[in-house]
């Protein structure tokens, strides 16, 4: 029997305040609060190391698995059994060719599928309406009919496979094209898995209106709902999706709070449209955005489920009803045009983290979305992200896997209590309806977004791919791109046969208009049934329309990709990349370090940066400069050359030509010295990147 050795066996446990005096020597002055404590954007202070002090040793605050709080997961079984449901989102414009996709993921590992509509149909208008034409296939794809969606989903099977909408405001009428699509195909009530996606305020707060009123929409939307847990069991009717907020730059614990705040406003909906509080907490579905910041996205769906638990509690519900359906989505801010393959490692990272965090589906967007639509190569990685966790690495075998961990239960557990201050002031200030409206909601989003704008533009949050490392030469993604026109010609021949096929549903959808609380949802599925078509629907549904400015849509590159876009067409026209100069001096060893930094630092924005092996004189470095015909150059060495070399180089450069001369380094004591020669500015660690371009591209004419 081999005798196991124990290493540990002989070394005394250190205490806190030891492992802090041997930090403090390591610092050598240093402030250790300063250096070793972290701020996040959610004002939550992150501390260098946790201990069984930061998480009582007796007892275990997050429960035990679909038991209060929810905080480890709303089954006890995690998704052992059948993994999580890997979900897809298709907005292919064309229906047919859409189907073609969604089989083939079928088939590769997907396991329930999400639609987007297009932009016609969110606006309620049918192909053939007028000033449908440049909306037809615009960011989703077009359905109008049952016969359109029929085609959309043949083959795809609703016992087995779980379909869910994205129909921004007109989620009734498109509610009610899949319901009636159930019924031609005789699905039974207890077998149709789906969710309609209701979620009203989401839809006014991203797109800024609504077509009726907020307080119409949500009665609407609560009329769906009773419709639904009545008619349909396995399919939920409400959506909290928290993407618009996330999207426009919320920070985290905001983007908590803003869910509870919207749940709560839905569950006084529906439960004053004659549901029960158990019944209200299970049509909701939860979906939360995550980043590739792993550890901050694992807590946030541990404290969503912890939050939504003590609601849920405080307004009556059963422990069962208590357990939050939680949805996950790669977050689109965190994608970059530039280098997109770098967004498989983002998705990568962060669909790992919605596992360990426990949600019950999860979207993985392809690599390219931000692009435009995905194409195959895109939707390929993007399923097999979730095959290769959740088959090979084993991902769901355990339930919480975070569950314990000193830090990751503290963490879940302050972003849980930030966020629900947060959610108190949204409910003081008279609920999320009211803050939309106001128009504060969206200054605290714009708040958030501008930190870290200012974190972002001085790398202190880097983006790879963008802010650092970029490739100012890399070839762009071939993209797929649909021919719109032929789609709407097509889409509204299809709207009009579709009418003639129905003949007259006037009576039909006129008992739509008419319909009262408890009879909007039924009266519009029998229309649909009936061949009512989403625009017909929509217009018998809509009323006085509501308009709130809309909040934007930021993803983390965008600043740094919009000087590689000006560099871009800079270089369409004129033929040639902004250049600079690097003037190296001294030998390799002394300057690389410095013009690695700077070749980074200015191709951030597409300048090209010329290199050399280094100059040894003032005289050959202005010889190679004048050359090479870059207008501005920037000194790179080291410290000990810069004393004896910065001056001549610096005042020969002038001389020949150079119209901004900057200094890689902080220049201490001898900035001025420096400024004197004329050097014009210093780049260094910790500098604004993002403005230091943008003054260098204005330079140049390029901005």
């Amino acid at each position: 029997m081999t005798e196991q050795v124990k290493f540990t066996e002989g070394f005394a446990m250190p205490t806190y305040e030891q492992w802090v005096g041997e930090v403090e020597k390591a610092l050598k002055g240093a402030p250790f609060d300063k250096r070793m404590y972290t701020k996040t954007y959610e004002g939550v202070t992150l501390r260098p190391i946790y201990t069984r002090q930061d998480w009582p040793p007796t007892g275990d605050p997050s429960g035990f698995p679909a038991a209060m709080p929810f905080t480890r997961g709303s089954s006890a079984a995690g998704n052992r059994v059948n993994d999580w449901d890997m979900r897809q989102s298709y907005a292919y414009p064309d229906p047919s060719k859409c189907n073609d996709v969604i089989l083939n993921d079928l088939a590769r590992g997907v396991t329930s599928v999400h639609i987007v509509l297009d932009a016609a149909a969110k606006a309620g208008l049918d192909p053939d309406h007028d000033g449908a034409d440049k909306l037809v296939g615009a960011g989703g794809v077009s359905v109008a009919s049952l016969d359109d969606l029929d085609r959309l989903l043949t083959g795809v099977l609703p016992e087995l496979i779980t379909v869910s909408l994205g129909a921004g405001g007109q989620f009734v009428a498109a509610a009610s094209l899949l319901d009636a699509l159930w019924r031609r195909r005789g699905v039974g009530a207890d077998a149709a898995k789906g969710a309609f996606n209701a979620d009203p305020l989401g839809v006014l707060a991203g797109s800024g209106s609504l077509p009726v009123a907020p307080e119409v929409a949500l009665a609407q939307m609560a009329d769906l709902a009773v419709y639904t847990a009545k008619t349909w069991p396995l399919a939920t009717a409400v959506a909290v999706d928290t993407s618009p907020y996330h999207d426009a730059g919320a920070n985290e614990s905001q983007d908590l709070a803003i869910s509870m705040a919207t749940a709560v406003a839905y569950l006084k909906a529906m439960t004053a449209a004659g549901l029960s509080v158990d019944e209200a907490c299970r049509q909701i579905l939860f979906t939360y955005p995550v980043t590739c910041d792993q550890f901050l996205a694992i807590a946030k769906l541990r404290a969503a489920r912890k939050m939504w638990a003590r609601i849920a509690d405080a307004c009556g519900a059963s422990e069962p009803a208590r357990a939050m359906r939680l949805d996950a989505v790669t977050a689109l801010r965190m994608f970059s045009k530039r280098d997109p393959w770098v967004n498989m490692l983002r998705t990568t990272v962060a669909c790992f983290a919605a596992a360990v965090g426990g949600a019950d589906s999860i979207t993985v967007r392809p690599f390219d979305a931000a692009l435009g639509l995905a194409n195959e190569l895109g939707r390929r990685v993007a399923r097999n992200t979730q095959v290769i966790l959740a088959e090979e690495s084993n991902l769901a075998k355990v339930i919480d896997p975070a569950g314990g961990s000193w830090y990751v239960e503290s963490r879940t557990d302050e972003l849980a209590k930030v966020a629900w201050a947060e959610f108190q002031a949204i409910e003081k200030a008279g609920g999320i309806l009211a803050v939309i409206q106001d128009g504060s909601l969206a200054k605290k989003i714009a708040d958030s977004w501008a930190q870290r704008e200012a974190a972002l533009a001085k790398r202190r949050d880097p983006v790879t791919g963008v802010s650092e490392f970029p490739n100012v030469l890399e070839a762009p993604v071939e993209m797929e791109q649909p021919d719109l026109l032929a789609v709407w010609r097509a889409a509204a021949d299809r709207a009009k046969a579709a009418r003639t096929d129905a003949g007259d549903t006037s009576d039909a959808v006129g008992r739509v208009k008419a319909a009262v609380a408890g009879g909007i949802a039924p009266a519009a599925a029998a229309a649909a049934a009936a061949g009512a078509t989403l625009g017909q629907l929509a217009g018998a549904l809509a009323g006085s329309a509501t308009t709130v400015p809309a909040l934007p849509k930021h993803r983390i590159a965008e600043l740094f990709e919009g000087l590689r876009d000006a560099t871009d067409a800079y270089k369409d026209k004129t033929g040639a990349r902004p250049t600079i100069f690097l003037a190296n001096l001294g030998p390799v060893a002394q300057h690389t370090g410095r013009a690695t930094f700077a070749k980074n630092y200015f191709e951030v924005a597409g300048i090209e940066a010329l290199g050399n092996a280094g100059f040894a004189d003032a005289a050959a470095c202005a010889a190679a400069f004048k050359e090479s015909g870059a207008r501005i150059a920037i000194l790179c060495s080291s410290d000990p050359i810069y004393e004896h070399l910065a001056q001549p180089v610096a005042q020969a450069l002038k001389a020949a030509g150079c119209s901004y001369l900057f200094l890689a380094g902080a220049p201490g004591d001898k900035k001025d010295l420096f400024k004197a020669a004329g050097i014009d500015d210093f780049i260094f660690m910790g500098g604004d990147v993002l403005q230091t371009n943008r003054s260098v591209l204005a330079h140049l004419g390029v901005i």
